[in-house]
């Protein structure tokens, strides 16, 4: 065997055992705010992103195809006030909204179709979390109509650090059995460091009943993003390709002082 062929072998050997995970992607909705006071301004600022949180690396989202807040039993379509932002070229949008009245305020997001070349299918992540307000804490126990979704068992808002943070996924209005979540922490200041590509993206797994159940260990906002395959392909260059379809929810938990 010439030395040509034998750095190679070294090389590919070398690559197999330095590859780690993957980076998970995360459909993102961040408000400024998890919880409105009666003492606090009452308009809240609301980021829609799709990110690599941990790692702060970013992915450019399209407009969404839908984008709104269930609150008070309706369903309030905001798409028309989002506006884009770039950050590192890739766009992200915003919007302003403001509470008017005590509830429980959940915002979606349905987005365009994301073609992820790496992995050779389409991903489209339905995305929500949770803004209470002016002391009203009812209703966030209740699906939104996702297709997918995640509906908590724990209360979405005024977690402690620490906390359990329980929800059952489900798929197309179905509980999903031993459903895999993949959790995450979103690195905003960066100041956060993952010792080896392992603690980048933690994983757990639903009992029988959907339900699963999770710990955080640092103050923050924490995603949790269950993962199917639609039983519908898109096209890519005219042939069919799988739908990767997941969903995410945002929660903060608090340092206790």
């Amino acid at each position: 065997m010439n030395i040509l062929i034998k750095s190679i072998l070294v090389a590919i050997t070398l690559m197999g055992f330095t590859a780690g995970p993957a980076l998970a992607h995360f459909g993102m909705i961040i408000p400024s705010s998890p919880m409105v006071m009666k003492d606090e301004a009452k308009s809240i600022k609301i980021e829609a992103l799709f990110w690599h949180p941990m790692e702060r690396k970013g992915m450019n989202l399209a407009k969404p195809k839908a984008f709104g807040v269930a609150a008070q039993g309706k369903m309030i379509d905001l798409l028309s006030s989002l506006k884009e932002r770039k950050v590192n070229q890739n766009a992200i949008w915003e919007t302003d909204y403001k509470i008017t009245r005590p509830g429980v305020y959940c915002f979606f997001m349905e987005p365009q179709p994301y073609w992820e070349p790496a992995e050779d299918h389409y991903i489209v992540h339905y995305t929500k979390t949770y803004v209470a307000a002016l002391g009203e804490d009812e209703g966030w126990d209740k699906p939104v109509g996702l297709r997918t979704d995640i509906v908590p068992v724990s209360r979405p808002f005024g977690l402690y650090t620490g906390n359990v943070f329980q929800g059952v996924v489900m798929l197309n209005g179905q509980p999903v059995p031993e459903a895999k979540e993949e959790v995450e922490f979103y690195n905003q200041d960066g100041k956060v460091k993952a010792p080896n590509d392992y603690m980048v993206t933690q994983s757990i797994k639903a009992d029988k009943n959907g339900v699963f159940t999770y710990s955080a260990p640092r103050a923050g906002w924490w995603g949790f993003s269950a993962v199917s395959t639609d039983d519908k392909k898109i096209p890519y260059q005219g042939n069919p390709k799988n739908v990767e379809i997941a969903a995410v929810i945002w929660v903060k938990f608090i340092d206790m002082k």
